[in-house]
C-alpha cells in the first residue's frame, strides 16, 4: 500500500495564498526575518517546504496567530476560499486599554484652554507670567 506524496508549497507562498500578507514579499520578508514558526521552531527560509498538518505561529497586526494549515490550495483567491486553507488555532485577543473612547474632541478651543490655566493656579490667563 503506498500513499500518495504529501503535497507542499512555498512557506511565503502559502502565506500570500492564505491572505495573511498583502503580497508575497512581505510574507517572505516576514519569514526571513525569523519571525514565523512551523511546529515550534522559527524558520528564517521563505522557502521551507509546509504542508497540510504543519502548526505555523506568527505575529501579526499585533496579535499572534497560530494556524494549522489544511491544504495548500491552487492560488490566491477570494477571502472565503482563502480561508478554508487553515484551522485557527489563536488564543483569545486580549483587551487593551488604547481603544477607549474619551470625551475629549480633539485640539481644545480658547475657552478650554483658559480654563486649563485657571485649574493650573493662573488668575489671569492674559498675563505674561
Amino acid at each position: 500500500m503506498t500513499d500518495a506524496p504529501r503535497q507542499l508549497i512555498r512557506l511565503d507562498k502559502w502565506l500570500w495564498h492564505a491572505r495573511f500578507f498583502k503580497s508575497r514579499s512581505i510574507a517572505a520578508g516576514i519569514v526571513s526575518a525569523g519571525k514565523v514558526r512551523v511546529g515550534g521552531n522559527p524558520v528564517s527560509k521563505p522557502a521551507r517546504a509546509v504542508g497540510a498538518g504543519d502548526v505555523l505561529t506568527f505575529v501579526q497586526a499585533e496579535q499572534t496567530k497560530v494556524i494549522r494549515i489544511l491544504d495548500c490550495g491552487a492560488r490566491r483567491g477570494p477571502a472565503p476560499e482563502a480561508q478554508t486553507l487553515y484551522e485557527d488555532l489563536s488564543p483569545a485577543p486580549v483587551p487593551t486599554t488604547q481603544g477607549i473612547p474619551s470625551d475629549r474632541k480633539g485640539r481644545p478651543t480658547k475657552k478650554d484652554r483658559r480654563d486649563m490655566m485657571t485649574q493650573r493656579g493662573r488668575d489671569d490667563p492674559f498675563s505674561l507670567e
